[in-house]
């Protein structure tokens, strides 16, 4: 939509996506991320840190399976999304404002890791919202072969096989 601040984070998970359930049954997970700036000190030749951002964000639906299934405490994401803003009142009646990020998209980061992706089944109707199906934790695994197929006992790699493609490329 015009008008909607969108960001693109990359940081670490500073704990679990916790995933709830609204009363009507809505999955949502909720999870925050630290991004935190490094920069080169030319005078003491070395890196320094900067001030961490811990933005706090969210996912719904089967998305929100998704994530609470496949990204763990630690693990350095990329994510797009838009920012929100919201009052509230906490429990001594202060008026407070919070800015959060509803996630649009989110992925590992492959900089310093490896992922294993793995297609997640379909509930159907793709708004569902049921908690059944998607709840299976996809596999997020370092591979030897990182290009091989899951469950293949191949070693070969769709580069090395001439002609497993057939006569098209195999992008």
């Amino acid at each position: 939509m015009a008008g909607e601040t969108v960001i693109t984070v990359v940081g670490n998970l500073t704990a679990d996506p916790e995933l709830r359930y609204t009363q009507n049954g809505l999955p949502v997970a909720n999870f925050t991320i630290a991004s935190t700036p490094r920069n080169f000190d030319r005078a003491a030749n070395e890196w320094k840190d900067g001030e961490a951002l811990f933005l706090r964000a969210s996912v719904w639906r089967e998305f929100a399976e998704h994530v609470a299934g496949s990204l763990t405490k630690g693990m350095r994401v990329i994510a797009t999304g838009r920012l929100r803003q919201r009052s509230y009142q906490d429990r001594e009646g202060n008026q407070r404002t919070a800015i959060e990020l509803e996630v649009d998209e989110i992925g590992p980061s492959l900089r310093y890791a490896t992922a294993q992706v793995t297609r997640a089944a379909s509930n159907g109707g793709g708004q569902g919202g049921g908690q059944g199906g998607g709840q299976s934790r996809p596999a997020q695994q370092v591979s030897e072969e990182p290009w091989s197929t899951p469950g293949s006992s191949t070693s070969a790699d769709a580069w090395s096989t001439p002609g497993s493609f057939g006569d098209d490329t195999p992008f």
